[in-house]
């Protein structure tokens, strides 16, 4: 059931006027009961799930205060903080506006189509007052009366659309309640008795929602089943999945009782269509995803990070199990809830594993520093990325996958059930990796630390091959695509091949390939030229010859590059997974 609150106002009030829909503009009044007598406010400069300082102050504006009728003066202490001094114990009412500009999952948006807001984007933080309730009021834009609200907060009072009042029970679950408005598609289910509801935004006229509903709650059930067993009960009373569909896009934020999810349009299941391609299971991946994090890092989340500081980062070298765990289950939960078959599954594993094997930076990062650096590198890639860091998604997948395998390995248990006495030991709560390494221990009758050590804290290879042929499934090197062999990424437009990428090592490294550089044209030992207009023309004006001269310009220069061509034999960095052994492969995927 949602929370019991009493009638009486809240301590923090926030009044959400989103009817500047040409403006772009949301318009907050926030009322502070009691406040202190220099009374400190502050918006948060991060939203969590997302590590990256993307400093949402930058879209307030003409913030001012009054207290009785009477001007207060407000001084600005840093780039997200103001002082308002005034008196102690009188109600105190800032106003101010936020541009709402970003069509994403992370701050807000509003236009005469759609409105979209996550709480750190729009609401000062009252500083002394973050564990009191906190009410929001969102009011209906007089210009759409056909909008409806959806969001995860507990309700006050609303009208039947869901505009009026929500109450949540201190800032954190405030600002972790993800406000969707607009005439939007809506279908409730429930998944383990707990209703769950489904909002999509911008669906073409071909969306098959009920195809859409029944995979979701088939995930729902499974992931449920997975932390608490066939009769257990999520720790939500209900859910909310709010998707926004666009031309072009792909994306989610976990919360505690909701997710903001953004995807193509084009990747939605259609009506009267037989089997749904690729994009569509990469979309329902992406909902196993947001829904598993319900457990795993919005309640048990790193222990560094029990308390949010919203004003800064906060470092933990713990998202190689919270997002590359979720990662790993994401997947094998469509094959468990019999969304896609033994084969499609393998095709998604093998994606991973060929990310993370032509990844140079695997061999100069850990997994365990990707997570730390996660508010410089991750979310702030450049052109040496590959060669200086590894994703804490991919690999810490394949962290998950070999610790999973290994276990099943022994007989004694498996990552299933270290989760669920994960969750037990720490009532849902934060996590230390000492912890889980003490849980595995009693869970399997032996100590970890040596796998732990080098797959998290090391830069060594993964024993990918050994745990999945045990398991039935034969990894075979294959022969990587002409790019990867060059050890080049190009973005090819136009008839214009451009270098984004140079992978350390590589050919083209070698030959003094730059990022930014415009393949031009090959010329061959014979004196023949050629124009380039699309990578794979180079064997076609190659032909038997190994060495060449590649023309590239760079910085309006026309450079020479001596160019030695790789063979196409298999490099190891590129792989195939097969079923070898269909019986040992179902004891850990299932029936085929």
């Amino acid at each position: 059931m949602p929370h019991a609150f009493p009638a009486a106002a809240a301590p923090v009030h926030y009044r959400i006027d989103p009817s500047a829909l040409h403006e772009r503009l949301y318009r907050i009044t926030l009322t502070i009961q009691a406040p202190a007598a220099a009374q400190e406010l502050s918006l948060p400069v991060w939203i969590p799930g997302s590590y990256l300082v993307r400093e949402f102050s930058k879209n307030l504006q003409r913030l001012r205060a009054h207290q009785g009728g009477q001007p207060v003066a407000l001084a600005q202490l840093d780039k997200c903080r103001w002082r308002a001094d005034c008196t102690p114990q009188q109600p105190l009412t800032l106003e101010y506006e936020v541009a709402a500009y970003d069509n994403s999952v992370r701050t807000a948006w509003l236009d005469p189509a759609r409105g979209f807001f996550n709480g750190t984007s729009l609401c000062l933080r009252v500083h002394g007052r973050e564990h009191e309730p906190h009410d929001i009021e969102v009011l209906q834009p007089p210009a759409r009366p056909d909008w409806q609200l959806a969001t995860g907060l507990d309700a006050l009072h609303t009208d039947g659309a869901g505009f009026g009042s929500y109450r949540a029970r201190d800032y954190d679950e405030l600002v972790d309640g993800p406000v969707e408005m607009g005439a939007f598609w809506s279908a409730e289910f429930r998944a383990a008795g707990v209703p769950h509801r489904l909002v999509v935004a911008g669906a073409a006229p071909s969306f098959d929602g009920a195809r859409l509903v029944q995979d979701v709650q088939r995930l729902c059930e499974e992931t449920i089943a997975l932390w608490h067993g066939p009769d257990g009960r999520p720790p939500f009373e209900r859910y909310v999945f709010l998707l926004n569909a666009v031309g072009d896009g792909y994306g989610g934020l976990e919360h505690r009782n909701s997710t903001a999810l953004i995807c193509s349009r084009r990747d939605l299941p259609r009506q009267g269509e037989a089997q749904p391609g690729e994009g569509y299971q990469t979309l329902l991946g992406l909902f196993a995803h947001e829904y598993f994090h319900a457990w795993c890092v919005k309640r048990l989340r790193p222990a560094e990070l029990e308390r949010y500081d919203y004003g800064r980062e906060n470092y933990t070298q713990l998202l190689w199990f919270f997002e590359g765990f979720t990662s790993y289950y994401d997947d094998l939960l469509l094959r468990r809830a019999g969304l896609v078959d033994h084969a499609s599954y393998l095709r998604i594993l093998t994606k991973t594993i060929n990310q993370v094997l032509q990844t140079p930076g695997r061999q100069v990062q850990s997994v365990a520093e990707a997570s730390f650096d996660a508010w410089v590198k991750f979310y702030r890639q450049d052109e040496n990325t590959p060669n200086s860091t590894v994703s804490y998604y991919s690999k810490g997948a394949l962290v998950g996958l070999c610790l999973d395998l290994a276990l099943r390995r022994e007989g004694k248990t498996h990552l299933d059930e270290v989760l669920r006495a994960v969750w037990q030991r720490t009532g849902g709560g934060p996590l230390s990796e000492a912890q889980l390494r003490t849980v595995l221990q009693e869970r399997s009758g032996r100590d970890w630390a040596p796998e732990l050590d080098a797959w998290v804290h090391g830069t060594g290879e993964l024993p990918l091959a050994e745990l999945l042929e045990a398991h039935g499934i034969a990894l075979r090197p294959q022969a990587s695509q002409l790019a990867q062999r060059l050890g080049l990424r190009v973005a090819e437009a136009e008839g214009s091949v451009r270098v984004k990428v140079v992978l350390r090592g590589g050919a083209a490294e070698q030959a003094g390939f730059m990022a930014g550089d415009e393949w031009l044209a090959i010329e061959t030992p014979e004196g023949g030229a050629w124009r380039l207009q699309r990578l794979d023309e180079l064997p076609l004006y190659a032909g038997g010859a190994r060495q060449l001269t590649a023309w590239v310009a760079r910085d309006q220069r026309v450079l020479r590059l001596a160019l030695v061509l790789p063979d196409g034999d298999a490099t190891g960095d590129t792989v195939s997974l097969e079923v070898s052994d269909a019986q040992a492969a179902a004891a850990w995927l299932g029936a085929a």
